[in-house]
């Protein structure tokens, strides 16, 4: 098999000649047409502290490229920010940025007939983003993740901050005190530093064996993050060699592998979402109760924020996700036989990792956080499809309460911020979901504030939107049907009963069936969807998120 199965028939032979000239044009050479061609999908931008520093990790890469004998030829994509735009209408973009950066991977990849890929990506959509483009194209692939954010030196971040709001809003902080811990908790490159989404996704990408080992974990000012990029250069080459690709990678088991490390890391609800839609992409049969499952035998191991006291930064420093990997192994718990783009197995690749020198991050099986998955998949006359909890028992495990509704996040928002929310509530925030919203916004702005507020053993919180990672406290999203599909979360009125069972797994709107029948033949969808751009194109393609909220 030919390293060069795409890049031959773009610059091979007198009838391409015109083709090797626009080449020639941004510096090729005559040599470098005999060499595989390797695209380097970029989502470096200055919009965001999680993708700043991500144009010059592309350039180390690009020399690994050349340096091992191939031709690396230097990209972007896009990239947003959720936790810039969160809690206002720009959100709505966010998890469309994911299909965005699929498509323009595909479509320069695709077009200029690049023979593998490697791509770089920091926020949250970028993981997913790049490896539903990579799972299309199905050309000898790697991702690497930019890296996380270090914690301030008074142990804070950008979760922090969200939740100071609310502390604000009670009386508790001045505005001084809020501005201050504005000015000192995001500080330079890298994702959000806790086992949010974008550490979640990168640890899933890993342990699917996407990435390079430690790739997951590394701090993104380091040394080891540039020494990840300068590895994926001669990686790249035995892929392309030994004609591995994604599908031989991604497989079924691959992707057990990953449910089962982001659940006993205590990852992002946003996981199961973006699970779903990768193996939608590559053809794996996967689904949300694959989750239960995988669930019912998987402890949450990990001491990680948003739930617990540790940042992703000190599990590096610690020996990062491979030793755990190594544990849930020995355990029974990994496919071992998994093909990873080392060329090796999952096995091998762990064969020689140590445990970890402390056990104040990951716990042993005889200790863990959870004995059982914090994502819960529940189901009931409020989700018939489905739904997603993120229930680490903290608060507890059943929650029963009155319903207060709100038809947007901003409406929840004011309604919690203006402490009019009691004791027992079960807020409800809908049209929020893929095409209700569209774009199925992050509810992090109300569930910190709720936090803020010390409110988070005290209320429910249930939408048909989806949750940033670093959301806690006792939330259920995802809820499908959602609103604007006619789910039964669109017929909740005030005071309304609502039971959310962690036990059982179930979410249950106690009105009788006639009374829904009846609300159901008054409702008319209040959502005036857009008509024109990419969220009225992302609303008429977007399936449920029961499925991944994929658009093909």
């Amino acid at each position: 098999m030919s390293s060069r199965k795409y890049s031959q028939e773009l610059v091979d032979g007198p009838n391409q000649a015109a083709s090797r000239s626009m080449l020639r044009g941004v510096g090729f050479t005559s040599e470098d047409f005999t060499k595989p061609f390797v695209g380097i999908a970029s989502t470096g931008a200055k919009v965001t502290p999680c993708n700043m520093h991500i144009n010059k990790l592309s350039e180390i890469v690009e020399d690994s490229i050349n340096n091992s004998g191939g031709k690396g030829v230097l990209f972007n994509t896009i990239t947003v920010s959720d936790g810039i735009s969160m809690g206002t209408q720009g959100m709505k973009y966010s998890l469309v940025s994911r299909e965005v950066i699929a498509d323009s991977i595909e479509t320069v990849v695709g077009c200029l007939g690049y023979d593998g890929l490697i791509a770089i990506g920091g926020c949250d959509k970028n993981m997913p983003g790049c490896l539903i483009g990579m799972a299309r194209l199905d050309r000898p692939s790697i991702f690497i993740y930019g890296g996380s954010i270090k914690p301030s030196n008074e142990n804070t971040d950008y979760v922090t901050v969200s939740e100071k709001v609310g502390e604000f809003s009670k009386g508790e902080i001045n505005e001084d005190q809020l501005i201050h811990y504005e000015k000192i908790s995001v500080e330079g490159p890298g994702s959000c530093g806790g086992m949010y989404t974008a550490n979640t996704m990168a640890s899933a990408v890993e342990a699917l064996g996407m990435s390079l080992p430690g790739s997951s974990s590394q701090d993104a000012v380091s040394k080891s993050k540039k020494d990840d990029c300068v590895s994926a250069g001669e990686a790249i080459m035995n892929l392309l060699e030994s004609d591995i690709k994604p599908s031989d990678i991604m497989t079924r088991e691959a992707f057990e592998n990953a449910i089962t490390v982001v659940i006993a890391l205590g990852g992002s609800t946003n996981a199961v979402l973006h699970l779903l839609a990768i193996a939608h992409s590559i053809d794996v049969e996967l689904e949300l109760d694959d989750f239960t499952k995988i669930g019912k035998k998987t402890p949450v191991l990990a001491d990680l924020k948003p739930f617990g006291s540790h940042y992703m930064s000190e599990l590096n420093a610690n020996g990062g996700i491979q030793p755990l990997m190594k544990l849930l192994l020995d355990k029974g718990l990994l496919h071992g036989d998994c093909l990873t783009v080392t060329g090796k197995t999952l096995s091998q690749n762990l064969e020689n990792v140590t445990p970890y020198e402390k056990k104040n991050i990951i716990r042993d099986f005889d200790n863990p956080i959870k004995e059982n998955s914090h994502l819960r998949i529940m189901y009931g006359n409020l989700a018939v499809d489905g739904a997603v909890a993120k229930i680490t028992g903290k608060e507890g495990t059943s929650f029963e309460g009155n319903a207060r509704v709100f038809n947007s996040e901003e409406e929840g928002v004011e309604a919690i911020l203006s402490n009019s929310i009691n004791d027992g509530d079960v807020i409800v925030i809908r049209y929020e979901g893929p095409k209700g919203g569209p774009g199925m916004r992050e509810m992090l702005k109300p569930t910190s504030a709720i936090m803020g507020l010390g409110l988070g053993d005290k209320v429910g919180f249930i939408t048909d939107g989806r949750f940033s990672g670093g959301t806690h406290g006792f939330v259920v999203g995802h809820i499908s049907p959602e609103a604007a599909e006619g789910g039964n979360i669109a017929l909740v009125e005030n005071g309304d009963t609502i039971l959310i069972d962690a036990e059982n797994d179930q979410l249950i709107l106690k009105v009788e069936d006639k009374v829904l029948d009846e609300r159901r033949s008054n409702w008319t969808n209040p959502i005036k969807t857009p008509k024109k751009g990419v969220l009225a194109k992302y609303a008429k393609s977007v399936k449920s998120a029961s499925l991944g909220a994929t658009t093909d």
